[in-house]
């Protein structure tokens, strides 16, 4: 047990208390987040945005340029869902959907091209001398792409998340920075009810038309 926690805690012991406060405020209000999420309540933008930008500080101070960008792209995506989830198309706000072929590809271009711009990223900074790169580019590939699906109410979104975090899980504790370890882990959780609630309501929608 003791050497559970000194893995959890030795990252921690060079780091400011306000490097500390400012990551677990940040995992506070992902979570938060991610809840709105599954509940379909659109306070998942603005604590979102919160989250995100806590987190553009802190990967710039760990160098995890992967994730940065990650960040970068989550708060400008965020203010872009924000918009979508509350504007009115024919007196209605967005919908939840399946993704069309159309979108798939989408998706699959969004998760591409962040992939290549994440390696040019970490070969610019000559970056690429962990195994962690590695796995950060196709994280970051699924969760650009996730995230562009969850703007627009697709419910293929949570499966990309549900598999982004179970790569990101282990990660997040071998790069150092634990509390967010445990926040990827409760994200795991909340993606899987939160695939399970938005089919509930997607079934109720197809049933009754």
């Amino acid at each position: 047990m003791n050497q559970l926690f000194d893995f959890f805690l030795e990252p921690y012991r060079t780091v400011t208390t306000v490097n500390i406060i400012v990551e677990i405020l940040a995992v506070v209000f992902g979570i938060a987040s991610v809840w709105y999420a599954k509940k379909e309540h659109i306070f998942v933008y603005p604590t979102g945005i919160i989250s995100t930008a806590l987190y553009v500080y802190i990967c710039y101070k760990f160098t995890l340029y992967g994730d940065l960008i990650i960040n970068i792209y989550y708060t400008l995506m965020s203010i872009y869902g924000w918009y979508m989830w509350t504007r009115m198309v024919n007196s209605r706000h967005l919908e939840i959907t399946r993704t069309s072929r159309v979108d798939k590809l989408k998706a699959l271009g969004i998760f591409a091209s962040t992939a290549i711009f994440v390696i040019i990223v970490y070969v610019y900074f000559n970056r690429f001398d962990r195994l962690t790169d590695y796995f950060d580019t196709f994280t970051t590939g699924i969760f650009f792409a996730a995230m562009w699906l969850m703007a627009n109410k697709k419910i293929e979104h949570w499966i990309l998340w549900i598999g982004g975090n179970i790569i990101s899980v282990p990660l997040y504790f071998i790069k150092g920075l634990g509390f967010s370890g445990i926040q990827f882990t409760i994200f795991l959780i909340l993606a899987y009810l939160g695939y399970t609630s938005w089919k509930k309501t997607l079934d109720k929608k197809t049933s009754i038309s």
